[in-house]
């Protein structure tokens, strides 16, 4: 008669891939592994393969004891392979909340990546690039979030200090293989190395940005940066600062649409092949050996650039004829034209550009002769499409034709008239701004010797400048809109004659004013701040003949008192007086 031995109640059925349930082993044994015997025939089970088919009473009963155990658990055998579908969590990830795919490095196997923990990605995104660094080192899960920040990372500002070398701006750019904007604070000399690296690092690379310090140089020659624009295929975006080296160029993109560089100095040739250019600007040094031709390169631009918009030459040697220049490119497109520091740009250029382009949105003329008869021929042109006009450092301009041009241009909504109201007695003052500008001595002798008075009522301006109008000693303003005003260094402006009705004035700039006159300013725009707080309810007496103010505790219509009131309260005007 033969025996079937009972199953242990804590044993577990024979290991196969197939078994969903897994026993834990006694911790009191340790590792030991004892001499089992089988169920059925009962020989031992080392190297054992019993010949006996189980009954379905033992299956039962084995599943039943398994079933009860309490220390019996389900946990899968190994952990399932990584695919594309489905990726592994950790047992403290929200499964409702969304975060890039996992990306593995190349020193670790794919099967130990693990799922981000979202507060820690959420948290670790808001570092600066120094700080994620430094959090990379805490441990493996830290590194891995901060590894697949920067793989994710499509903007990257980064400040390049002192001596730092190419390789290590290099090393941080190789993290950011999906980087679209990329912006760089130099404060070490930038070459053509430099190029190379963001070049090779970032091969998506739609918009770069280089910025010079006092301590930093930069060497980038044309033939340089012309290279690596025609490489930078996706480059739509380029900014640079400090262009004193570049000597020409021949710029050649199909994708190109902003173009700003700075420090630009005697350039032998500018050539733009870029049919896709809306803005460009070009900001040239101060200094009058320049040696540049802007009249052949204004009239090249005009036919290899057919879509530009913006326009923004500043130079000492913009004149007439870059103006003639320019009108006769005819860019029908030309919304904003800026031309600063050109001494030579009088009336007639005014009357030119005002035939050609009759539909501009910013005018900037600063720095030019033009008079009031040029204010009056803006007027005439731009009454329906101009919003800013710039006009500082025009010392033939007066307060009349400030007048006319806020009274004529209506959808106007800043103004800058900076430097041309000015008084004789601060010619010393006057003569250091010309002088940091640089511009020709023939600005400094037209300089207005009479006290003036300004008057401004226009309803939708926001901005007004007048930095250094010595001369005036009278300012009345009507602006219901007008949010901040520049008065700095208004030395002679009288504070009993001084008029600001502008309720919803955010900020004065009155630096280098009188004690009195910044006083005065802090009590009107405190008064109009009052009077809106002082806001009650109005309503109608009985018989209709009168509106009487109610205050809100009598009135029967709180909630919607309260909102009105919550609707007009608005915060204190800033007086910025250092």
């Amino acid at each position: 008669m033969h025996h079937h031995r009972q199953p242990h109640p804590v044993s577990a059925p024979p290991s196969t891939p197939s078994s969903p349930l897994l026993s834990f082993p006694d911790p009191k044994r340790g590792k030991k592994r004892g001499g089992y015997n089988c169920g059925r025939c009962g020989l031992p089970k080392k190297g054992h393969t019993c010949h006996l088919p189980p009954t379905p009473s033992e299956s039962n009963s084995s599943s039943s004891a398994l079933a009860i155990s309490p220390i019996n658990v389900a946990r899968p055998l190994s952990p399932p392979r990584r695919s594309t579908e489905s990726v592994l969590r950790r047992a403290l990830s929200f499964d409702d909340i969304e975060v890039p795919d996992s990306i593995s490095s190349d020193d670790e196997e794919e099967d130990n990546v693990s799922e981000l923990d979202p507060i820690l990605w959420d948290v670790l995104r808001r570092l600066p690039p120094p700080s994620l660094l430094a959090a990379a080192m805490v441990c493996k899960g830290w590194r891995d979030t901060a590894r697949r920040i920067w793989s994710a990372a499509v903007e990257l500002r980064l400040r390049v200090p002192v001596n730092a070398q190419v390789g290590s701006v290099g090393s941080v750019l190789k993290k950011c293989s999906g980087l679209v904007r990329l912006s760089l604070r130099m404060e070490s000399d930038v070459d053509a190395t430099m190029l190379a690296c963001i070049a090779f690092s970032c091969p998506n690379l739609e918009s770069m940005e280089i910025f010079t310090s006092s301590t930093s140089i930069n060497r980038i020659t044309g033939d340089e940066l012309c290279r690596f624009v025609a490489e930078k295929r996706c480059l739509t975006s380029l900014k640079m600062e400090g262009c004193s080296n570049l000597g020409g160029f021949h710029l050649c993109s199909s994708s190109l649409s902003t173009l700003w560089l700075s420090d630009l100095h005697c350039l032998s040739k500018m050539v733009f092949n870029c049919p896709k250019l809306k803005e460009i600007s070009l900001d040239f040094s101060r200094q009058e050996n320049d040696s540049t031709d802007l009249t052949t390169m204004v009239d090249g631009l005009g036919r290899s650039c057919p879509r530009l918009q913006n326009i923004h030459i500043a130079s000492v040697r913009l004149s007439h004829a870059v103006v003639l220049a320019l009108t006769a490119s005819n860019l029908r497109g030309l919304r904003m034209l800026s031309l600063v520091l050109g001494s030579e740009i009088t009336d007639a250029s005014v009357a030119a550009i005002a035939s050609t382009y009759s539909k501009l949105e910013l005018l900037d003329l600063s720095g030019s002769t033009i008079s009031d008869s040029g204010i009056g021929m803006i007027c005439n042109v731009f009454p329906e499409t101009l919003s800013k006009l710039l006009l500082a450092l025009c010392p033939n301009i007066t307060s009349s034709g400030i007048q006319f041009a806020a009274a004529q241009l209506p959808l106007l909504e800043l103004m800058d008239c900076g430097m041309t109201i000015c008084d004789s007695n601060s010619q010393s003052s006057i003569s250091e701004e010309i002088n940091k500008w640089e511009l020709p001595n023939t600005a400094k002798s037209k300089l207005h010797l009479i006290y003036q008075k300004l008057i401004i009522k226009h309803g939708k301006l926001k901005k007004l400048s007048l930095w250094g109008c010595s001369g005036l000693d009278a300012l009345y303003l009507n602006c219901p809109q007008l949010i901040d005003l520049n008065l700095n260094s208004c030395r002679n402006l009288h504070p009993e004659r001084l008029l600001l009705q502008c309720p919803n004035l955010d900020n004065v700039h009155a630096s280098g004013c009188q004690d009195m006159l910044v006083q005065t300013i802090q009590n009107q725009v405190s008064s109009e701040s009052a009077a809106l707080e002082n806001h009650f309810t109005s309503k109608r007496s009985a018989d209709g003949s009168k509106r009487v103010r109610v205050p809100h505790f009598l009135s029967y219509q709180a909630s919607d008192d309260h909102k009105k009131q919550r609707r007009v309260s608005k915060r204190r005007c800033t007086v910025i007086a250092e």
